[in-house]
Formats: structure tokens, sequence, C-alpha cells
């Protein structure tokens, strides 16, 4: 099945928030890893316990892609990157 990704506006402020370089790293990321069966946990995906931000997580390295599924779609709703046990959401850390 072949999906779309969506990435909303919120999502593309956090991703404008980093370096060029690492919006290239991410946004690669996303292309690499959603495309290919979002909906199947791995390494990189996993399904998180009711929370705030989304049913998915994506890792990049540090970088974290939260997104949500909706049939063929993928809407791609918060990026952040994590320090340690921390997660950083342009600059500020948040709780999930």
């Amino acid at each position: 099945m072949p999906f779309t990704i969506i990435i909303k506006p919120t999502a593309e402020g956090d991703i404008l928030y980093y370096r060029v370089n690492e919006q290239r790293t991410i946004i690669s990321g996303i292309k690499i890893h959603l495309l290919a069966q979002p909906d199947v946990a791995s390494n990189r995906k996993k399904q998180l316990r009711l929370n705030t931000l989304a049913p998915w997580e994506l890792r990049i390295d540090i970088y974290r892609v939260f997104y949500e599924l909706h049939g063929a779609m993928i809407f791609v709703v918060a990026v952040g990157h994590k320090v340690h046990n921390k997660l950083y959401i342009r600059g500020k850390e948040v709780d999930l």
C-alpha cells in the first residue's frame, strides 16, 4: 500500500528550528523509514503508550519524529530531539 506523508505546519516549524544539515537528516529519515511499513514496529519505529503528542515515534539518531496514521496517510505532528531521557521540541523540554 503506498503511503503519503504530510508534515503538519507545527512539525514543519519544529524541523526549521534545526540547522540545515540536521533538517536534511530528519527529512531523509522520514522519507526512508516512514514510506515502508510505518505501522510496523521496528528498531526505529515504536508505538507509544497514550500521550499528548502522537501514537507513533520514529527514531533518527538523536531526533524523534512523532506521527499518526490515518489509512494511507502519515501525518508528522511533531519533531524533537532527545538528550539522555529528556525530549526537547524547539529547545523546550516536553513531557510525554
